[in-house]
């Protein structure tokens, strides 16, 4: 039964703070991070050193960094199915398109677990999901439609936006169909180095040749996403999964794209015009129908 607003914790409530300031302004930053380096690489040193960091730090903590045998598939399947899809992905859209347009596909994210979760998981579409998947179409419509220059020179760029969002829904109900029981810094620390491995093999064959020192703006481009955005957010959304519902977890992800598609406008110039402000509030009201917690009875119980 998900949570009435008054039962999620106030310490759930700072997270998703969190959340929403780290990962709405990141998506700005993803041009000067890879302005000079591949995104593969980009992607490779960030992963690896977030989650060495991570591992790290719970190392002296005391945590143990063991992840049960039985846990094991579950944290790389998840891990292949997130980290390594988003991070490529939603990198490579936030580079072809507007990065807040990258963002608000990216973050469609609770509407395609609905898909997946009825299709292959068995669960009923009921009338509210369908409003809110109907909600969601429009939004990525307006965006098409107010994109239509930009994605006609790169349409790759608004697939892989899409692209990232559904790797993302099925990582997470990976997770919370069979949930590791391990620390939240552990989880997050393993998770980001395992998804490391195969995304620094395509550096490998992908990244830019030879091997050169970036200019300081790129490096701090790059040292700022692996520190705040990749350690402290992807940190904040596994402590947030773990601690709520699927559903009410989801609602981190409301106000993320908004953040990312203001900042894009005040700090790139890109475009933010009325069709920019529907896509959102379709968005906002896509995932409150999608997310929002049930009524309650009489008893208690949540509605069906």
């Amino acid at each position: 039964m998900p949570p009435n607003s008054s039962s999620i914790p106030p310490r759930a409530l700072a997270l998703l703070a969190v959340l929403t300031l780290v990962w709405g302004t990141n998506w700005t930053l993803f041009p000067l991070a890879v302005q000079e380096v591949s995104v593969w690489t980009f992607r490779s040193f960030a992963l690896l050193v977030s989650g060495l960091t991570l591992l790290s730090v719970a190392r002296l903590r005391g945590l143990s960094l063991k992840i049960e045998r039985q846990d094991r598939p579950t944290v790389l399947a998840a891990s292949l199915a997130y980290l390594v899809v988003w991070n490529i992905a939603s990198t490579y859209a936030a580079v072809m398109i507007p990065s807040g347009q990258a963002a608000v596909l990216g973050f469609t994210m609770p509407l395609w677990a609905a898909v997946i979760a009825t299709l292959f998981l068995g669960e009923r579409l009921t009338a509210r999901m369908m409003a809110a998947l109907a909600l969601g179409g429009t939004c990525v419509g307006l965006l098409l439609y107010a994109g239509r220059d930009a994605y006609a020179l790169a349409p790759a760029g608004f697939a892989l936006g899409l692209l990232a969002g559904v790797g993302w829904a099925v990582g997470t109900l990976i997770l919370k169909r069979r949930p590791p029981r391990t620390a939240a810094m552990v989880l997050t620390g393993w998770q980001l180095l395992i998804s490391g491995v195969p995304i620094t093999l395509g550096a490998f064959v992908l990244g830019q040749e030879p091997w050169f020192m970036p200019s300081w703006t790129s490096i701090a481009a790059i040292a700022y996403i692996t520190l705040v955005p990749m350690c402290i957010g992807n940190l904040a959304w596994f402590s947030i999964v773990g601690m709520l519902p699927a559903q009410v977890a989801g609602l981190s992800t409301i106000m993320v794209p908004m953040v990312a598609m203001v900042t894009g406008a005040a700090v790139r110039g890109e475009p933010l015009g009325p069709l920019q402000w529907a896509a959102m509030a379709c968005c906002a009201g896509a995932l409150w129908l999608a997310l929002r917690p049930q009524g309650l009875k009489a008893s208690g119980r949540a509605d069906a």
